[in-house]
């Protein structure tokens, strides 16, 4: 459009699809906005702005087409309409908005806002072209899937083993260094911290900080640009697909983590960017009582109105966009509760062609009213299982939790989720994740120590159920690093030997701490970023291990629930085992005294010889070993959390001993 803009003219186009889209022979442009009484497109070159008005509306849709626009246009909108917060309305012809359906984000949003043209953000017109080969998405069943939580930048931002143009960045995270770590660890699916153009609170910034976790959306088509390396001129959006297409050919799905609750706007005094000024009634929940406030069920300002069809259609459109466009293989939702709540959005996905084929997670909370919604989305969802977490912490950690809480989590949290025709996989267990303590730290504090967050110890939460071992912090105490070491692996394996999908935080594996930060999101350098040169090694194999024997033994990963039945090999399907050689009784259920227990699994399926395939595993919370009496037959060690070499071999006849702080596992012979 170079030197063009003073030459060009504008007709009428059509109200559909939404967004700026290239034919080839211009652009256009719509634009929803139902209480709008007029729109500007602004489009630019270099420094110079055209407004140009929109003079055609149909079905609350403002459209009009550019004849010779071309990718590379730089546009943004001005919205005329009542502004009078009182009645929901917040319109400023002044203001310069934002597409909500812009592909690339143009420019940095600074504090404090700005609104002249060199300023302001501003969308691109993308062409969407890319050679994508032979990528084939690797589809892997829920049942095989393993997760692995990760930031784009905090994973490769320290990585001596990458080109340092690189690091922090999508190609970064899909280089082969990357790339053979995560297949040596034996991991299915990167689920990514959020990626959507996202902006820093003003107060963060007024503090020199930055949201390095992102959830503070404004853009939910576009990449985040400040992940991208840009290297050979590439795109934000070719980058990003050209990382999607190595992962996958490495046998990776990628899982973007999305932010549909709320967006950067925040509250009544927060800035107007897009939404807002386009049109706030119909893009925002406003409180009954007073209409120049917004609802917070997301405690960041504002809650996305998905009741009005057009903003469901917008969060549609953006999922069918990633799916389609950017080949992503599924979405973790972000405060999920606030999507369902007085909407058809669970209704919507559930049809939706496109979707089928993707994972969808639920993180099934929010802080609005009836906000705690665990076991309640639908089939093929799965959701964040806090109660695997707490329960799970509190076993190993502090004792709170009886052996029968956890057998309830071994078993998939089966009085949670069977319901509704779902599997076990409609859990997502988790002991640790962005949110909160590292598996380190979770074994080494018995508080947050949040000081350099600048709130003063204040945010994050005060109810962790972790236990230092004996010393606040860092030790060079011999019995407490072993106390540590026991717990780490023994909460590693229990998260791997339970039926549902298991979720591991990038970098517990290899020992990572924040020094007892128990909110880093605004911690942008080397507390969060993986230190790559202290790795424990040791860590790291045992993890391996632990995720090749979930591979290798069916009835870990079951698509069926535990109901003690006796399957066609005569034994039953899961068999609780009591230390002193016999059935659990209802009294040991209810104990909070015993500490030890074990679960014995039988194949998944019938076949001759599948009887060798019985696992036995073994759990002993208490401080001192204890001897086991086996179920009758011989038993082959294939883990033992507490050894320095976990997988070595060993024979067990009619006794095993099981040490303090760890599981062991067993085969029949």
């Amino acid at each position: 459009m170079g030197g063009m803009i003073d030459s060009i003219t504008l007709e009428a186009g059509r109200p559909w699809p939404l967004g700026a889209h290239w034919d080839g022979k211009g652009v256009n442009f719509a634009l929803f906005s139902a209480h709008a009484e007029g729109v500007e497109l602004c489009v630019f070159d270099g420094m110079r702005m055209r407004p140009l008005p929109l003079r055609e509306c149909s079905d609350q849709v403002w459209h009009g087409y550019l004849v010779g626009a071309a990718p590379g246009l730089r546009y943004a909108y001005r919205v005329h309409g009542l502004h009078a917060p009182e009645q929901g309305q917040r319109f400023d012809a002044q203001r310069l908005l934002l597409d909500p359906y812009a592909r690339e984000v143009v420019g940095r949003f600074s504090w404090p806002a700005q609104n002249d043209p060199a300023h302001c953000l501003t969308a691109a017109v993308v062409d969407e072209e890319f050679t994508w080969g032979e990528d084939t998405p690797p589809a892997t069943p829920w049942s095989d899937t393993v997760l692995y939580e990760v930031h784009v930048k905090g994973i490769s931002r320290q990585h001596s083993g990458i080109p340092e143009v690189l690091r922090g960045s999508y190609a970064g995270l899909a280089a082969p260094a990357m790339i053979e770590h995560f297949q040596r660890l034996g991991i299915t699916a990167l689920s990514l911290l959020p990626v959507h153009y996202f902006l820093d609170e003003q107060r963060l910034a007024n503090e020199g900080r930055v949201n390095y976790w992102g959830y503070n959306s404004l853009a939910f088509f576009a990449p985040e640009p400040r992940y991208a390396a840009r290297i050979g001129g590439q795109s934000v959006i070719a980058e990003f697909k050209s990382m999607v297409r190595s992962l996958h050919a490495a046998g990776l799905e990628v899982i973007l983590d999305v932010v549909f609750n709320h967006t950067a706007e925040t509250d009544e005094w927060g800035p107007t960017l897009s939404f807002r000024g386009i049109d706030n009634q119909s893009y925002y929940r406003l409180s009954a009582g007073n209409l120049a406030c917004y609802e917070n069920f997301s405690g960041c300002g504002n809650t996305l109105n998905v009741a009005h069809p057009r903003v469901l259609q917008l969060l549609m459109d953006a999922l069918r966009y990633w799916v389609e466009v950017m080949h992503v293989d599924g979405f973790r939702f972000d405060l999920a509760a606030a999507l369902t709540r007085e909407s058809a959005f669970l209704a919507a996905v559930a049809q939706d062609p496109v979707l089928q084929r993707v994972k969808l997670i639920a993180e099934p909370w929010d802080i609005g009213p009836d906000g705690y919604r665990l076991g309640r989305f639908l089939p093929r969802w799965s959701e964040w299982n806090d109660r695997f977490r707490d329960d799970v912490r509190a076993f190993w950690l502090t004792h709170e939790a009886s052996v029968g809480q956890l057998a309830q989590r071994l078993a998939g949290s089966s009085e949670i989720f069977r319901v509704a025709g779902r599997a076990p996989q409609a859990g997502t267990n988790f002991v640790t994740a962005h949110d909160g303590f590292t598996l380190r730290d979770l074994v080494s504090y018995q508080t947050k120590h949040n000081e350099l967050n600048g709130e003063d110890n204040r945010d994050g939460h005060g109810h962790n159920c972790s236990w230092n071992c004996g010393e606040e912090g860092e030790s060079n105490d011999p019995a407490v690093l072993e106390r540590r070491r026991r717990l780490q692996r023994a909460l590693l394996t229990t998260l791997l030997i339970s039926q549902g999908v298991p979720m591991l935080q990038a970098g517990d594996e290899l020992g990572r701490t924040q020094a007892g930060n128990n909110n880093a999101y605004c911690q942008d350098n080397g507390m969060t970023w993986i230190d790559w040169d202290k790795t424990d090694s040791d860590l790291l194999a045992f993890v391996a291990g632990l995720i090749g024997l979930r591979r290798r033994f069916p009835q870990l990963r079951r698509c069926r629930w535990l109901s003690g039945e006796v399957t066609a090999d005569g034994q039953p399907d899961v068999d609780w085992w009591h230390p002193a050689g016999r059935p659990m009784r209802v009294a040991d259920w209810q104990s909070r005294k015993l500490g030890a227990f074990g679960l014995q699994l039988a194949p998944e399926t019938a076949s001759a010889g599948s009887f060798d395939d019985t696992l036995l595993c073994l759990i002993n919370r208490d401080e001192i070993p204890v001897s086991f009496l086996l179920p009758t037959g011989v038993w082959q060690q294939v883990c033992d959390s507490s050894a320095h070499s976990p997988f070595a071999a060993g024979r067990r006849e009619k006794t095993s001993p099981v040490a303090a702080r760890s599981v062991q596992i067993l085969h029949r012979e």
